[in-house]
């Protein structure tokens, strides 16, 4: 059982499903517009596409003014506890594991990894983390005016992802190594491959996954970063 984590843990274990997750809504979706209102609560995709999601959950916002994320539990204008409770619960998480990213109220961008200065870069970053914990997957990250960031964790039926597909697969890992700054690249494909139900298995330099209709091997370099992945398509079984 692991007793110490750290903030750079979260973003490595959220790195490939949460982009999947983000790749599946932005095709879902496509051209779309969005409205929330805190008060009933609710929050509205329009657009190609109608969706209300089933629940939809406040992180906090990144502000450019002051530099700094802001909680939604620590957020003075006093929203309903419906929609604070998961930033809540990400505080008592940091608490207990001394992450100060997720203890602390107000996070200057200069304390996450890479000093971001833009704050849909900041807002990102917090959203990673709180997937990790919460095991929820598909993010928002909408205008609030003002240069502010909102970041929201929405849920929906049909945000949730399909069976894995070879090609889908092959396309989302060397993708995340291209976007997403990872920092322990064994680890990030160790939690992607298991939280989305492959086989993975680690051995000197490589490790093999398996899936649905393909199996792939994954090549590391001297230095951990993931340097090559091949795969093979399985031949269907007989019925």
């Amino acid at each position: 059982m692991q007793t110490s984590l750290t903030f750079a843990d979260l973003l490595d274990d959220a790195a490939m499903l949460s982009l999947e997750h983000q790749v599946h809504l932005e095709e879902f979706l496509a051209d779309h517009n969005w409205h929330v209102d805190l008060q009933q609560p609710r929050f509205d995709f329009t657009g190609a596409r109608t969706i209300t999601c089933t629940a939809f959950h406040l992180l906090g916002t990144a502000a450019p003014g002051p530099g700094s994320w802001l909680w939604a539990w620590a957020n003075p204008s006093g929203f309903a506890e419906v929609v604070v409770a998961t930033s809540a619960r990400l505080r008592e998480f940091g608490l207990q594991y001394d992450i100060p990213q997720l203890a602390e109220a107000e996070v200057p961008f200069s304390a996450l990894p890479g000093s971001p200065t833009e704050a849909h870069v900041a807002a990102g970053i917090m959203t990673e983390a709180a997937k990790a914990v919460t095991g929820l997957w598909t993010s928002y990250n909408g205008d609030a005016g003002g240069g502010t960031r909102a970041a929201f964790l929405v849920e929906h039926p049909d945000f949730r992802l399909p069976r894995p597909e070879p090609a889908r697969v092959m396309r989302i890992i060397p993708q995340a190594l291209t976007i997403v700054p990872l920092h322990d690249h064994r680890r990030a494909l160790h939690s992607y491959a298991t939280k989305r139900g492959l086989g993975v298995d680690f051995g000197g330099d490589g490790a093999r996954l398996t899936g649905p209709g393909f199996e792939a091997v994954a090549e590391f370099d001297d230095r951990g970063r993931l340097s090559g992945l091949k795969a093979t398509m399985s031949a269907p079984q007989a019925g």
